[in-house]
């Protein structure tokens, strides 16, 4: 018998499901026409559908609003969005895979509302179950008190390996690592235009930089995902870190509502942003990968804060010429660019503080000119090898830059 737990987070307050027997030997599957919201003036009550019973666990979040359910993995074939929104309490729903072997659903709340009760009933003689999750209305300041992801290594971000010798920076003497990142992916499918979306489109790019850059022979590459799961932000630093990465690329096509902006666009972390992640970052209770090979977690947040300034003074530059190598090969190769491609922002997976890192918006699906060159497997490749080169020349004065600062 397997044992059934399914943890609805209130406050501090963890309500445990009771056991049931179940045969968990095939992938849960969502049915929709036992799924629905019944939505009233101060109460919320969402019936989820499936044909077996799942662990699962509920929590709120705030600044969006949101209810999210975490399941074991769960097909959500024929669930429609439009099924779990409701007027004036849920503006829209998100589902889809959240992690390797697991799914999650995303309510976007339209006011705040807190949880009353969560129950798990599976139908003895059918197999079948259905989730039943009631929310009553409630203030916005006890919406803000009680909500927050619950610090559960069984469901957050994956185990950190234990730590090695500090990573030194690269030498041009053996293979470079590159860490690639195609965006989105997963519950999260990014920009969507003209029945392209961004999470598919940036997973297929990936996938052939991959092997451009393999294919030279001086290069190793660890992909973030390589398939549609949804990773967060900061595990995608985390899987650099323990790929120990020389460079770190994350590739995004984005969109916008109105304009007629088009072309690739790279950005680096700004200055002002990499000061608030490093407060961010040393304010966090698990420091074992905030540095590579540097053990933080018995220093206060002035010393982590102080550290990974330090390390930051050494890459930043070093992100800076990356960015304007793939800039320029871009360029050189045809490509075209955004009328201001070289810019800075705070964006998280830029935030590691000991490798040199950059953003590439490869275009906008918004801009049809764009979205016909990105779904060009031709254009692909021109691009991937123009990327390509702008990394080896890149490693090859990045090496070269390193031998003088030892010396």
């Amino acid at each position: 018998m397997i044992r059934i737990l399914g943890a609805a987070l209130l406050g501090l307050c963890v309500l445990l499901q009771p056991a049931w027997s179940a045969d968990f030997s095939a992938r849960a599957r969502v049915l929709p026409d036992q799924t629905f919201l019944n939505s009233g003036p101060e109460r919320l009550d969402l019936q989820l559908g499936l044909s077996q019973g799942v662990p699962y666990r509920i929590f709120t979040l705030d600044e969006p609003r949101r209810l999210v359910v975490d399941f074991r993995e769960v097909d959500w074939t024929g669930l429609s969005s439009e099924r779990l929104t409701a007027p004036d309490t849920v503006s829209a729903a998100h589902f889809g895979g959240y992690r390797p072997g697991w799914s999650r659903l995303i309510l976007d709340l339209s006011r705040p509302m807190a949880l009353e009760a969560a129950d798990l009933r599976i139908d003895r003689e059918r197999g079948t179950a259905k989730l039943i999750i009631s929310l009553l209305a409630t203030t916005g300041d006890a919406f803000a008190k009680a909500s927050g992801a619950p610090a559960d290594p069984d469901w957050g971000q994956p185990p950190v390996q234990a730590q090695e010798e500090a990573r030194r920076r690269q030498t041009g003497e053996g293979p470079l690592t590159v860490v690639l990142d195609p965006g989105h992916g997963g519950l999260d499918p990014g920009a969507q235009r003209g029945g392209v979306e961004e999470k598919d489109l940036m997973l297929t790019f990936a996938r052939e930089l991959r092997d451009t850059l393999v294919r030279t022979g001086q290069v190793k590459v660890v992909l973030t995902r390589d398939n549609d799961d949804f990773v967060p932000l900061e595990s995608r630093v985390t899987i650099a870190h323990e790929a120990r990465a020389d460079l770190f690329i994350s590739l995004h096509a984005d969109a916008l509502e109105a304009g007629g902006a088009r072309g690739a666009t790279i950005y680096t972390l700004a200055d002002e942003a990499s000061d608030e992640a490093s407060r961010k970052l040393a304010e966090r209770h698990n420091r074992a990968d905030l540095l590579a090979g540097v053990d933080l977690s018995n220093q206060d947040d002035v010393v982590a804060h102080v550290l990974m300034d330090l390390a930051r003074a050494d890459t930043m530059p070093r992100s800076t010429r990356i960015a304007d190598h793939v800039k320029d090969a871009l360029k050189e190769a045809g490509a075209p660019l955004y009328k201001h491609p070289r810019r800075e922002a705070g964006f998280s997976v830029l935030k590691a503080p000991d490798i040199p890192s950059i953003l590439l918006e490869l275009g906008f699906l918004s801009s049809g000119r764009d979205r016909e060159n990105l779904t060009n497997p031709a254009w692909r490749d021109m691009a991937a090898q123009a990327i390509t080169a702008a990394v080896l020349e890149w490693a090859i004065a990045d090496a070269a830059e390193g031998h003088l600062i030892r010396q």
